[in-house]
């Protein structure tokens, strides 16, 4: 059986618990093959730069690719972070995921990564939900998103 893709978008200002949380949780998923296990999932980083990049807390992560490489991803992760309020780093990842989101099965955020994947429009008319502390501002921001407070 083949290994499913999924990738995380990586930027300067990502929250490290928002990128690394489910990474841990995707690579400690084991497959049973045999009397072996095997990784269920194959994960990636991928950024707009090859460079590394700095979290909020200035953890440094070195990106797996550039969101220019061609990999084939069946779930697509995009972290919270303060990162994703800058209208430059936010801009770049709406645009780079409308344009890749049609060969993408799966497509979700992490609690304020949201700012990335509603502006996108994919989550227009959904029930949506985000840390209670940006609820609010969510919700103004996204006045077509149902926004759960709960």
């Amino acid at each position: 059986m083949k290994r499913l893709r999924v990738a995380f978008i990586g930027f300067e200002g990502v929250n490290a618990l928002d990128l690394v949380g489910p990474i841990e949780a995707f690579t400690s998923a084991l497959v049973e093959e045999g009397h072996d296990f095997r990784p269920g999932y194959a994960t990636s980083i991928l950024a707009f730069s090859e460079r590394p990049f700095r979290s909020e807390s200035g953890i440094t992560f070195k990106p797996d690719q550039p969101v220019t490489s061609q990999l084939e991803i069946d779930t697509l992760i995009i972290p919270g972070g303060a990162g994703l309020r800058s209208p430059r780093v936010n801009s770049r990842l709406v645009a780079w995921v409308k344009e890749r989101a049609p060969g993408i099965r799966r497509i979700c955020s992490v609690c304020t990564g949201i700012y990335g994947l509603a502006a996108t429009g994919l989550l227009d008319g959904r029930r949506v939900t985000t840390h209670w502390r940006w609820v609010r501002a969510v919700a103004r921001k996204f006045p077509s998103l149902q926004v759960d407070p709960d």
